[in-house]
């Protein structure tokens, strides 16, 4: 019987594709904004340009930046987040910016940030979902459909709350719910804040309220969102959480991203409000996109079975992924916030304040003649933060500082480090074992046995 529902869900279940178009406008429109705020910053050239060394994610070493030919890549992507919005050649345009987006991301691991990666896994969903069904160039010049099989809206509904719903679970810890920690190192620095930064933020129960009432959120926004009774109260809940954070902390565009990407649990009425104002804001795009062209009452969009299946065991595996990738850590021994085997791509959003100090010494293993390296002579201080705390970071210096004075002449090249590391308040502890040989190391996805075991006890999920 489940089977036989499953496949009646999958195949006969058809609804309004205005969710679709709805999600697709504001992706494109908030991508394409957001890729000028970057570049505006002047971010590509502090980031990725003018430093002589980058940090790569494990098997994508390959992923270099391209000196100023990195701005082309910037370019490609804020168009297609244009086309994209518009619905010009769709499957391309979504191809083409899951590609380059995710270029951009991989080029130097120092920028990640959660909701880098949300932006890569959701174009990637996107791929395979008619979005421009609907309101685009696509539909307008050829086959409109104004029915969608349910599954393809609702795969976006589903993969929101992942996110959620584990950033929640992250939370349920010791340090999060007991000591308001890393809030109460945060909060207290945001006394410039007009009326609440001197009084509200400077207070112990704000910022266990924040805490709790952070956890809360989100394990409950998904089921707030799905409900219709309770829709309304929810999305105000994501506004003002979001505007708030927003307000709190630098994260970009992600507030914004996250309030806009809510909008798609709401009802085929409002959806078209909200396509409804789009078109009174527009002038030539309104022409192109929202005029009306003879809606056949059963409309409904269709691929063909070869092409819909292979749609389906993508999306498959791609859920999958999303839902036991974040369990990962529990394979690795030691305390996960210490470590951080595990920590990456599991939607564990801002739960960790982590200062560290690493001394790196490069010795001749045959003499015993050794010297100290500045860091600041291969990276910026930014890439020095990351990397003094990040234990990949620190054994990916090590290979670097290795090859580099390797290189020069240097006989018998040994690198080790004497490397120091305070997490959420607690005092600065040794980090990494110093009689490791760093530069003997491989990277792998094994537990890295070189890290010394935290001190203390963080419980939680």
């Amino acid at each position: 019987m489940i089977f036989h529902f499953i496949r009646n869900y999958l195949k006969t279940r058809y609804v309004d594709a205005a969710p679709l178009a709805v999600f697709r406008i504001s992706f494109g429109l908030l991508m394409f904004i957001s890729i000028i705020r970057f570049w505006y910053k002047g971010w590509i050239k502090t980031l990725y340009i003018d430093p002589s060394f980058h940090f790569s994610y494990f098997g994508f070493s390959w992923v270099k930046v391209l000196g100023d030919y990195t701005y082309l890549i910037f370019i490609i992507c804020s168009l297609a987040s244009v086309f994209i919005a518009i619905g010009y050649k769709y499957k391309y345009s979504i191809i083409v910016f899951f590609l380059s987006f995710t270029y951009i991301e991989l080029m130097d691991k120092t920028t990640y940030l959660n909701h880098y990666y949300f932006i890569s896994s959701i174009s990637f969903l996107m791929c395979f979902l008619p979005l421009n069904a609907i309101y685009s160039i696509d539909s307008k010049f050829g086959k409109k459909f104004h029915q969608v099989p349910k599954w393809t809206i609702d795969s976006i509904k589903f993969f929101i709350c992942i996110v959620y719903f584990y950033a929640g679970l992250a939370k349920i810890n010791s340090d999060w719910l007991l000591e308001a920690m890393p809030l109460s190192i945060w909060l207290p620095s945001k006394y410039d804040l007009p009326v609440i930064g001197e009084n509200l933020m400077q207070k112990q129960w704000v910022h266990y309220f924040m805490s709790w009432g952070g956890m809360f959120y989100d394990l409950l926004i998904p089921f707030l969102l799905i409900y219709n009774r309770t829709r309304i109260i929810g999305f105000i809940l994501v506004v003002f959480f979001h505007l708030f954070t927003a307000v709190l902390f630098p994260i970009g565009m992600f507030p914004y991203i996250m309030i806009v990407g809510s909008l798609i649990f709401f009802d085929n009425r409002t959806q078209h409000k909200i396509l409804n104002i789009y078109k009174s804001v527009t002038t030539y795009f309104s022409n192109i996109l929202f005029k009306e062209q003879n809606k056949k009452k059963n409309e409904t969009y269709f691929k063909s079975p070869l092409i819909s299946r292979a749609n389906l065991l993508i999306v498959f595996v791609f859920f999958l992924l999303q839902l036991t990738i974040p369990l990962r850590h529990i394979f690795y021994p030691g305390e996960l916030f210490w470590n951080e085997q595990g920590y990456r791509f599991s939607w564990r959003v801002m739960l960790i304040e982590k200062r560290g100090y690493s001394n790196f010494k490069i010795v001749d293993s045959i003499s015993k003649k050794y010297f100290y390296v500045q860091n600041d002579d291969f990276l910026t201080s930014y890439q020095e933060k990351q990397m003094s705390f990040q234990p990949d970071f620190i054994l990916e210096y090590a290979h670097y500082l290795g090859d580099h004075f390797t290189s020069q002449g240097h006989q018998n090249v040994q690198v080790f480090v004497d490397s120091y590391v305070a997490l959420n308040g607690r005092s600065s502890e040794r980090f990494i074992d110093p009689s490791v040989n760093l530069y003997g190391i491989k990277e792998s996805f094994k537990h890295k046995s070189w890290i010394i075991p935290f001190s203390d006890e963080i419980k939680g999920f």
